[in-house]
């Protein structure tokens, strides 16, 4: 298992959104690890950067393109077998949560493995097939974030969260 890291340009198309740069660069499906951060006070439009809305398309977010964005490469590549799981964790009060467990109050530990590197123990894992199921996912971890009344927000959360798709892939033929 090879893991690669590179880092994409990226540039404003309207406010709140982002698209990266893609056209002709390796991805996921080529071994390549990927990350989207997102940071700014309270209020800046942070989490609907991220997500945006449904509709219009216009106005979906940087996690539901990169589903989609998935999904189309893994429909384009041939003589390989893919297995997609995701995970929505929440750092809250310097404590680790899962989003999808089955007792979202449960806190998680951080652990070091020599092979595996920095994981969070526990955290569970849900196979996806889809981008709408990764974004029923993503909506139910959403629903379970915690949020706290602020002066500049009402909806803040308080809290990260850290939406991962792993992605393993196995050649065929």
């Amino acid at each position: 298992l090879v893991a690669r890291q590179r880092t994409l340009g990226c540039r404003s198309l309207v406010p709140g959104m982002v698209e990266c740069y893609r056209d002709g660069e390796p991805g996921v499906t080529e071994g390549y690890n990927g990350t989207i951060f997102a940071y700014g006070q309270t209020g800046s439009g942070k989490s609907f950067t991220m997500q945006g809305i449904c509709s219009p398309t216009s106005q979906r977010g940087v996690i539901p393109r990169a589903f989609e964005h998935i999904f189309e490469s893994i429909q384009c590549t041939e003589n390989t077998k893919f297995l997609v799981r995701a995970s929505y964790l929440e750092i809250y009060n310097e404590e680790i949560r899962d989003l999808l467990g089955k007792d979202t109050k449960h806190k998680l530990e951080l652990k070091e493995h020599p092979e595996k590197g920095i994981y969070v123990k526990d955290l569970s894992m849900h196979t996806v097939h889809s981008v709408t199921e990764c974004e029923k996912i993503m909506d139910i971890g959403w629903g379970n974030r915690a949020v706290g009344y602020t002066l500049m927000n009402k909806d803040s959360s308080r809290s990260h969260s850290i939406f991962t798709i792993h992605l393993e892939m196995c050649s065929i033929g």
